[in-house]
């Protein structure tokens, strides 16, 4: 079993954990309809890739 020598301090645990941080969602825009939309995502209105793949059931 795996036993610290040392105390890390709370200094190096931080540093440790600097890359944890929450980073800002990557977002994509449809080209045939301007909405923002996540990366690999269906827009709301059904498109992916300038394409319509799910039609809405009142359409």
């Amino acid at each position: 079993m795996a036993v610290q020598q040392n105390k890390k301090s709370p200094s190096r645990r931080n540093m440790r954990r600097s890359h944890d941080s929450l980073k800002s969602a990557a977002l994509a825009v449809e080209p045939s309809t301007g909405e923002t939309h996540l990366r690999h995502h269906i827009s709301p209105n059904g498109f992916y890739k300038g394409k319509k793949v799910i039609q809405k059931a009142g359409e």
